[in-house]
């Protein structure tokens, strides 16, 4: 099973901005997980959701043609947790993408407050790391994810 940590994207242009949303609810089971009686979506699981968010932007930018895997978090800075009934927002804006590797600032909101600044380098696995054998399948954008964008595409009259 892969975890999913956004629910919808509500702007997507390629090659250079997507913001997606999570409803945090008290369904989640992993909430409950950091602090008992106080459940939270803690800042390394909004790192990742800005991950997947940007990970898609980069992807599509190269027409899922390459395996986009984070390569590092150059910086990840919150003031807050978000707890259920929040909505999170997840705002990624390309800085660079090139041939092996693409760079992406990102905010995170909290029902509309900024909560977090993002700063993620992700590399094309297949330029810049040939001898790891990898599948030759892309396992990065798999049905969920991809899911994600077609559904954006539908609700946004096909842009």
């Amino acid at each position: 099973m892969r975890w999913i940590w956004i629910d919808a994207f509500t702007h997507f242009e390629s090659k250079k901005r997507a913001r997606a949303v999570k409803n945090v609810t008290l369904a989640e089971e992993h909430l409950h997980d950091h602090f008992p009686g106080y459940p939270v979506l803690p800042p390394s699981l909004m790192i990742e959701g800005m991950a997947q968010t940007a990970g898609i932007l980069v992807g599509e930018a190269c027409d899922f043609r390459e395996k986009v895997i984070l390569a590092k978090i150059r910086k990840a800075e919150f003031s807050d947790y978000c707890v259920p009934g929040d909505q999170v927002a997840y705002d990624a804006q390309v800085e660079i993408i090139e041939e092996a590797a693409a760079t992406i600032q990102g905010t995170v909101y909290r029902n509309d407050r900024e909560i977090g600044k993002i700063s993620l380098m992700f590399s094309h696995a297949d330029q810049a790391s040939k001898d790891l054998n990898l599948p030759e399948h892309n396992f990065v954008f798999n049905d969920q994810f991809m899911s994600l964008l077609d559904n954006y595409r539908i609700h946004a009259g096909g842009k």
